[in-house]
């Protein structure tokens, strides 16, 4: 594929950053001594671990050149690198590995989530997010348009990649269970609501639709765009102010890791109990209302 593209991927910032925060909001750490944003994109989500844990404590990773210089630009102090996430290693074991909207790209999930939360040092936590809108009506309609005859040549079947990589949510939860001393897993719908199917369009195509038209020569990729617009047109319906409202279902995962002093043989078993039971002084719902009041923008 060819590069990302910042300035389309920033036109929705706001709703793309939103999962970000609220994945952030259930990570149940105080402070890091480092940690790393995996997919970081133009650093929309760097920032937000960066105003949490502060600068110098956060690197991000992305293999995309132009997300890279998007986000050194929105944050000149902070460390981003380029690397793939399939087979990076961290050169020291990190506190915090968070990915936001980047694991949906990475291949094999069974082999992928557990290497990530390994790496991690003791007590630390692997937080996930990811999209799960392949049933919906925008990415239905990718493939549809994709097998007319006059694509078909060109795209092939270009979403089964995405399709064959993403698991259950009872998946990710089995991977990580048996190592984990704390896993929760859950899935949130966001209802965005969207100015016409133009606007559909556009914030697709900085992202899942990529694979469709990528392969197609410039004159095809502008055919396809109307013929998928013209899909989206039916899909969504103008509601009562006009406007339409894009579902957008996301996965969430965040998977703890039990702390060094658990580990070792002469922990009693009351101490491994107490770990392994969630913490009671911690309240997700709190936290969420704290970080999005934190992190809301103007």
């Amino acid at each position: 594929m060819s590069d990302w593209d910042p300035d389309l991927y920033r036109r929705f910032e706001q709703e793309r950053t939103r999962p970000a925060v609220e994945l952030l909001a259930r990570v149940p750490l105080n402070g890091i001594g480092h940690g790393y944003d995996l997919g970081c994109d133009p650093g929309n989500s760097t920032e937000l671990l960066v105003r949490r844990f502060g600068e110098g404590r956060v690197a991000g990773l992305d293999m995309s050149d132009a997300m890279l210089d998007s986000a050194r630009q929105r944050l000149p102090d902070a460390n981003f690198v380029r690397a793939d996430i399939s087979t990076w290693q961290p050169e020291a074991a990190p506190d915090l590995i968070y990915a936001n909207a980047a694991l949906q790209w990475v291949p094999d999930h069974r082999m992928l989530v557990p290497r990530l939360f390994g790496l991690l040092a003791p007590g630390g936590v692997l937080a996930v997010q990811m999209p799960d809108n392949l049933d919906e009506p925008s990415h239905r309609a990718m493939h549809e348009v994709a097998t007319r005859a006059r694509w078909t040549d060109s795209i092939g079947d270009a979403g089964a990649a995405r399709a064959a990589i993403q698991l259950a949510p009872a998946d990710y939860y089995d991977l990580l269970a048996p190592v984990a001393a704390e896993v929760d897993v859950w899935r949130t719908t966001y209802f965005h609501v969207m100015d016409g199917a133009a606007a559909i369009v556009s914030w697709v195509r900085a992202s899942g639709l990529k694979p469709f038209v990528d392969p197609l020569p410039p004159e095809q990729q502008a055919e396809y765009l109307s013929s998928y617009e013209a899909e989206i047109e039916k899909a969504y319906p103008v509601r009562a102010d006009g406007r339409r409202l894009l579902a957008f279902p996301r996965l969430f995962f965040m998977a703890r890791k039990a702390a060094l002093w658990a580990q070792r043989p002469e922990a009693s078993a009351e101490a491994g109990s107490a770990l392994a039971t969630p913490r009671r002084d911690f309240d997700p719902l709190q936290r969420e209302s704290r970080m999005n009041d934190a992190f809301a923008r103007p």
